[in-house]
């Protein structure tokens, strides 16, 4: 298997004002191809890994203790991702059904927010905020570096990246107003329902 950077699902400049079109084009052109490049390297054709799905292959590193390939493919999952967990004019307080009520049975969507936000603030340096599927219900989580919920045995439906390069540019070292735009003003929750449709 030969990894590949996907085009983004939008212009460079659609997400505006809450994140540039310079962030984007750092952040997917040279940081993501940077993770597709030494992925290729670290677990593409002719490795132990070749003809894996991405997932597998994010769950095997993991139990292996295998960093590179944690950190470039685990970044390339979380990346693909991302890019579609944004929109333009996203966020909101409507969301889909199934979605809704799993919201609903953790605490409102307000609450969804307090701890989604306190989770990215809380992780310390580089790495995601999340929310995933463990064990059936919804839970917010965070982890370092490329690291994501797959490889601590739960499903990912909506992931921030939390490194520097996803918002310096736009908010230098403010993380909670990031956060803030992104989870009011940027989330894609068609995409978060694709997900939990396909983990339960």
């Amino acid at each position: 298997m030969t990894f590949k950077l996907p085009e983004l699902p939008y212009a460079y400049d659609a997400l505006g004002p809450y994140m540039s079109a310079e962030t984007l084009e750092f952040h997917h052109d040279k940081h993501h191809q940077a993770y597709v490049t030494k992925g290729n390297e670290f677990a593409g054709a002719g490795t132990k890994y070749d003809g894996k799905s991405i997932e597998d292959i994010c769950k095997e590193a993991f139990a292996a203790k295998d960093a590179p390939v944690i950190n470039n493919i685990g970044q390339h999952y979380n990346h693909m991702h991302f890019w579609n967990w944004m929109k333009k004019d996203g966020g909101g307080t409507k969301l889909p059904g199934k979605l809704d009520a799993l919201v609903a049975n953790y605490g409102g969507l307000a609450k969804v927010r307090e701890d989604f936000i306190a989770a990215g603030m809380g992780q310390f340096g580089s790495g995601w905020a999340w929310l995933a599927i463990d064990g059936g219900k919804l839970a917010v989580q965070k982890t370092p570096n490329g690291e994501n919920p797959l490889m601590h045995g739960s499903t990912p439906i909506l992931g921030c990246d939390v490194w520097e390069h996803s918002y310096y540019i736009d908010y230098r070292n403010a993380r909670p107003k990031y956060l803030e735009a992104f989870f009011d003003n940027l989330v894609n929750w068609e995409h978060v329902e694709e997900l939990l449709e396909a983990a339960v």
